[in-house]
């Protein structure tokens, strides 16, 4: 019953082809840097190849709890941090975690759709909370999420910034969520992979970090793969109370039995040395949305309102219904390669997802090609 990505299939279609732009999933177009390859191959050199620790090496959780400290101002014990393969396995074992077959968590929608198809697997009802769009984007009405609850729900599923819409959640819409949370004996499950990747005043998009207690029921799912462009390495982290640490060992032991060490020395490398790097990717990821707003907004039928966070621009188009056919079309007719509304739940059929946290020429080749074969259709 495990549903078909609606990403995945463009991407299938897309497949091929010489000319292809491929713009339809979170990743950006710059290989993991070569001294964050260099620890994995020293790694390799030096033999540790073995079962490894179940929670992560000491050196992955240590440099976890000080890439925290330096993004959060404050401390963090090593013992909260979790190493899993991927924040995809993140997602699963956090859900695994926290909710039973029959059970429903409450998810914000439009969302990427991994995350209610983890829940689907595991059994779980994903009960759509729909945001609203507003003329600077979307937002999310707490009101909403309350009224959701049921004595089913075990959890509340939070993206912010968000993938796909690049809404970003205000610290006091957290304050908001956590006092529900609170409130209903629920716990969270917090996305805040694109934490970094924001486009306000700040370094970085509000968190629950900032006003949480170190015991409230808050699991934050993460991964390596955007900040570090590591995406096809599969290695991420939860972080999470103490007291779930034996459940959580549990869950990696009959699931994946550990992460390779050769990923968790590239993790330390990527963490420890990797901020230079990080701020190349921010940077390119505000020049990107710079300029596809500035390129699709100059087009009489697209509508967009530019993100505040994530690198993601969800816009839609006038006189376009059928998102899935739109991106199939777009593929095999330009080579650009979008993500469907459709993929995205309740709430996101009318619109199209486009990744820009790619070089400009790129993208402005995208916006040329899209904009002389829009007229057509």
């Amino acid at each position: 019953m495990a549903p078909e990505s609606g990403i995945v299939e463009v991407f299938n279609a897309g497949q091929g082809r010489d000319d292809v732009i491929p713009l339809w999933a979170g990743e950006g177009d710059l290989p993991t840097p070569q001294f964050i390859c260099d620890a994995a191959k020293r790694s390799l050199d030096n033999g540790e190849t073995f079962y490894t620790y179940q929670r992560g090496i000491p050196e992955l959780r240590s440099a976890l709890a000080g890439y925290h400290q330096r993004v959060f101002g404050k401390a963090f014990a090593p013992e909260r941090f979790f190493v899993t393969g991927s924040g995809m396995q993140s997602i699963q074992l956090a859900v695994q975690a926290i909710a039973s077959s029959g059970d429903e968590v409450l998810v914000p929608t439009p969302t990427w759709p991994n995350i209610e198809a983890a829940l689907g697997i595991r059994g779980v009802k994903p009960v759509s909370v729909p945001m609203r769009e507003v003329l600077e984007g979307w937002e999310l009405d707490v009101n909403d999420l309350e009224a959701s609850i049921t004595p089913k729900t075990a959890a509340i599923f939070l993206n912010s910034p968000s993938n796909p819409t690049g809404w970003v959640a205000s610290e006091e819409v957290l304050r908001q969520v956590l006092g529900l949370a609170r409130k209903h004996g629920l716990w969270i499950i917090a996305d805040e992979i694109y934490a970094l990747f924001y486009y306000g005043e700040a370094n970085r998009a509000p968190s629950f970090y900032d006003i949480a207690d170190e015991d409230d029921q808050i699991i934050y799912v993460n991964s390596m793969s955007k900040n570090w462009a590591m995406t096809g390495w599969r290695i991420g982290w939860i972080s999470a109370p103490e007291a779930l640490g034996q459940v959580l060992e549990n869950l990696i032991q009959y699931s994946t039995s550990g992460v390779p060490m050769f990923s968790q020395r590239a993790a330390v490398s990527a963490l420890n040395d990797g901020h230079t790097f990080l701020e190349q990717q921010v940077g390119l990821a505000k020049d990107g949305r710079a300029c596809v707003v500035q390129g699709l907004g100059a087009l009489n039928r697209v509508r967009i309102a530019a993100p505040q966070g994530a690198f993601y621009l969800f816009f839609s188009i006038d006189g376009v219904e059928d998102t899935r056919k739109f991106a199939m079309d777009c593929v095999r007719e330009t080579g650009v390669g979008l993500a469907p509304g459709t993929a995205f739940g309740n709430g996101g059929e009318n619109y199209i997802r486009l990744c820009f946290a790619r070089q400009r020429a790129h993208l402005e080749e995208a916006i040329q090609r899209i904009s002389v074969w829009l007229p057509e259709i």
